[in-house]
């Protein structure tokens, strides 16, 4: 289990890629760790099974409890890919290296009716401000000296915060945002809090052809109808639209 994978061959010779997804049920569009999950796999592990079956090789699921022991179980050899709505952050590139953008994102501020959506950081000053414990997010979170911070929110748990009124902003990703909002209309999207993002695959620094094998097959994809399909088949009709203004603000 903890053979190193720097080298693609010996990636082929084992004829497997383990890819490291967290337990979080929230990003089950993004890789459904269900039994059965049908036809709605994730858009994450559709993508990747898609180059596993191009490499002739089997997918491997291995599941990691939490967000904050994602990157170091990849960096421990646990598995070659770290998958399922990861960022890719400045300071996860310290540690590890990522490949080309599978999906644009952003760190946001998400409210619920009644309280209005966020359209300036001055207005956070002045209520509850919530984020996800060991996240991008949360990063981005303390980065804006707010009075009132919650950085403890369970996994998956901004939505149920929000209800129960544990906080009247959850600080979020983009890509899970959409996702609760065509489940919630009273899900409101407010103002971007970071400069616009990528969700990626991470892998560890010494896997190069790894990483270049990758690339390749992503930007293929994105050059593709595929891309698009998933999207809409994923996030909807209006995503496509919503995801030209991320790479505009």
């Amino acid at each position: 289990a903890n053979a190193r994978a720097d080298d693609w061959a010996a990636i082929q010779a084992r004829q497997s890629l383990r890819a490291l997804v967290v337990d979080d049920a929230s990003s089950a569009d993004f890789f459904n760790l269900a039994p059965n999950p049908g036809d709605r796999r994730g858009f994450d592990r559709e993508i990747l099974e898609s180059f596993c079956s191009l490499q002739k090789l089997k997918l491997e699921t291995v599941i990691v409890p939490s967000w904050a022991e994602l990157v170091p179980a990849l960096k421990a050899g646990r598995g070659d890919v770290i998958v399922g709505q990861v960022t890719d952050t400045p300071e996860r590139r310290q540690q590890i290296a990522f490949s080309i953008e599978v999906f644009p994102s952003g760190v946001i501020a998400v409210t619920r009716k009644p309280t209005p959506a966020i359209q300036s950081l001055d207005q956070l000053k002045s209520l509850k401000v919530g984020t996800i414990e060991g996240t991008s997010m949360a990063e981005a979170a303390r980065a804006l000296s707010l009075t009132s911070l919650d950085d403890q929110i369970p996994t998956g748990g901004i939505p149920d915060a929000l209800r129960a009124g544990r906080i009247q902003v959850g600080i979020w990703g983009l890509e899970s945002a959409i996702l609760e909002r065509r489940k919630d209309p009273a899900i409101q999207l407010g103002i971007f809090v970071t400069p616009p993002q990528s969700l990626a695959w991470g892998v560890r620094k010494q896997d190069v052809t790894l990483k270049v094998e990758l690339d390749q097959f992503l930007g293929n994809l994105r050059k593709s109808p595929t891309w698009n399909r998933l999207v809409v088949k994923y996030f909807g009709e209006s995503a496509l639209e919503l995801l030209k203004r991320v790479r505009q603000e």
